[in-house]
C-alpha cells in the first residue's frame, strides 16, 4: 500500500509542472487520472524525437518527454470544451480528493471547472492551480513558460560564465528548473492541504506560480543581494560563497572540487601536494579566499594540469574532501551508486516489454514507491474510468460524437 493510497487525483494539467506534481503523487500511491484532449493529448506527446522504440526497434509516437512525467497514471481523453465533457469532469471531481490544472488564470471558469464551481459539488476538494504568474497581480492573465521564468526570476543572471570569458553570458539550466521545482512545491502544498483536511473536513484552493517559485529558489543568492544590496554576478562553475568550490581542468579532463570549510581546505592542500597554501595570509580563511578568488583559482588551475583527473580525484577523495568527475548522462546512469539506489527502473508498456524510466528518489521504509503503470497511451483508460460515472451506452455515444477518445 502506498503512502497516499485511497487519494484520487484528477490531473487536468499538461506539459511539465503539473504532470510532474501528478507523477510524484502517483508514485506515492495516489490514483491519478490524467485528463487529455482527444486525438492529440498532452502537448508533450508530440515533443519528439526521440520517441520510445517498440520491441522491434521501431519508433512509436510515444515521446520520451511525455514519458518522463506521466508514469503510474491513468489516461482518459475528454473534450472539456463540450458541455458533455464538462459534465463528465464534474462527475469525476465530485468523487476526487485533488484537482490539478495549469490553464491560464480564469480559463476554466467558462467551463464550470474552476475551483468555486467544483467546490460547490465537493467541499472536500483540494484544487491546485499552476500558472506562470499566479492568479493575482498585473501579469496574472499572461501565459508563462519555464525559459521566460528563468530569465525574469533572476536565475539566468547568476547562471553561466562571466561576460568577459569565452561563452560568457546568461544561461538557462539544462532542465526546466522552474517547472520541476514548481511541481515539487505543488506536491508539498497539496499534501499539506490534505493533512489539514483531516482536521477540518474541508478542502482548499492552492495558487502556485512559476515566477513565485523561481524567486523563492534563489535561496542564498537572493539573500546575498538582500543583505548586501549588491547584485550577484555569474561565477560559471564557481560558488558565490565558498572557495575553492568549482570545476578544474586536469591534464586529460575536468573534475569538481567542493571544499566546504577551512578544515577541508587544509586536508585538500596536503592531498594535492601544496601543504603550505592554508598558511598563505591570502588563503587562511574562506572569507579571505573569496577576496582572493582569482589568485587561488589561477594557482590551483595551473597545478592541476600536471596530472590526470583520476589521479586528483583519488588523492582528494582519500582525505574526505568532496570531489568528483563530471559525468555525461550515459556515465551517470552507469554510476554504481545510481544503480544501487534503483534510480533506473524497467516497466511493462503495451508497446514495449521493458521500458526504462528514471526511478523516484523518495525512499520510504514502510510505504515504498511502486512502479505499477508505465506512462499511459492516450485514452488508454477512458472506458474503465468513465464506467464509474456513466453507462456503456453513453460512453459509446460520446465516443461517436468525438467528445471522448
Amino acid at each position: 500500500m502506498g503512502a497516499l493510497e485511497g487519494i484520487r487525483v484528477l490531473d487536468l494539467s499538461r506539459v511539465l509542472a503539473g504532470p510532474w506534481c501528478g507523477q510524484i503523487l502517483a508514485d506515492l500511491g495516489a490514483e491519478v487520472i490524467k485528463v487529455e484532449r482527444p486525438k492529440t493529448g498532452d502537448d508533450t506527446r508530440l515533443w519528439g524525437p526521440p520517441w520510445m522504440k517498440n520491441d522491434q526497434g521501431e519508433d512509436t509516437r510515444e515521446a520520451a518527454y511525455y514519458q518522463s512525467a506521466n508514469r503510474n497514471k491513468l489516461s482518459i481523453a475528454i473534450d472539456i470544451s463540450s458541455a458533455e465533457g464538462q459534465e463528465l469532469v464534474r462527475a469525476l471531481a465530485a468523487e476526487s480528493d485533488v484537482v490539478i490544472e495549469n490553464y491560464k488564470a480564469g480559463s476554466l471558469k467558462k467551463y464550470g471547472l474552476d475551483y468555486d464551481s467544483l467546490n460547490a459539488v465537493n467541499p472536500k476538494l483540494v484544487y491546485c492551480s499552476i500558472t506562470g504568474f499566479g492568479q493575482t497581480g498585473p501579469r496574472a492573465p499572461e501565459p508563462g513558460y519555464d525559459f521566460i521564468i528563468q530569465g525574469m526570476g533572476g536565475l539566468m543572471s547568476v547562471t553561466g560564465e562571466k561576460d568577459d570569458l569565452p561563452g560568457g553570458g546568461p544561461q538557462k539550466v539544462g532542465v526546466a528548473f522552474a517547472d520541476l521545482t514548481t511541481g515539487l512545491y505543488s506536491t508539498i502544498a497539496i499534501q499539506a492541504a490534505l493533512l489539514n483536511r483531516t482536521l477540518t473536513g474541508l478542502g482548499q484552493y492552492i495558487d502556485m506560480a512559476l515566477l513565485d517559485v523561481q524567486v523563492a529558489t534563489l535561496a542564498n543568492q537572493g539573500m546575498n543581494y538582500l543583505a548586501s544590496g549588491k547584485v550577484p554576478g555569474r561565477y560559471g562553475n564557481a560558488h558565490a560563497n565558498i572557495v575553492p568550490y568549482q570545476v578544474f581542468k586536469a591534464a586529460d579532463q575536468d573534475f569538481i572540487i567542493a571544499c566546504g570549510n577551512d578544515k577541508q581546505f587544509v586536508a585538500l592542500s596536503a592531498a594535492i601536494g601544496l601543504p603550505e597554501l592554508p598558511y598563505d595570509p591570502r588563503f587562511t580563511t574562506n572569507a579571505l579566499r573569496i577576496k582572493h578568488r582569482s589568485e587561488i583559482g589561477d594557482l590551483l588551475a595551473a597545478h592541476f594540469l600536471s596530472n590526470t583527473a583520476k589521479h586528483w580525484v583519488e588523492a582528494i577523495h582519500a582525505v574526505k574532501v568532496p570531489v568528483g568527475l563530471i559525468n555525461n548522462l550515459e556515465q551517470a546512469f552507469e554510476e554504481p551508486q545510481v544503480q544501487a539506489r534503483n534510480m533506473l527502473i524497467e516497466m511493462q508498456h503495451p508497446l514495449k516489454d521493458k521500458l526504462k524510466v528514471i526511478g523516484s528518489p523518495i525512499k520510504l521504509s514502510r510505504t515504498p514507491v511502486e512502479y505499477k503503470k508505465a506512462p499511459p497511451m492516450l485514452g488508454e483508460h477512458t472506458d474503465e474510468i468513465l464506467a464509474r460515472v456513466t453507462d456503456a451506452e453513453k460512453i459509446a455515444t460520446l465516443r461517436a460524437q468525438g467528445i471522448i477518445g
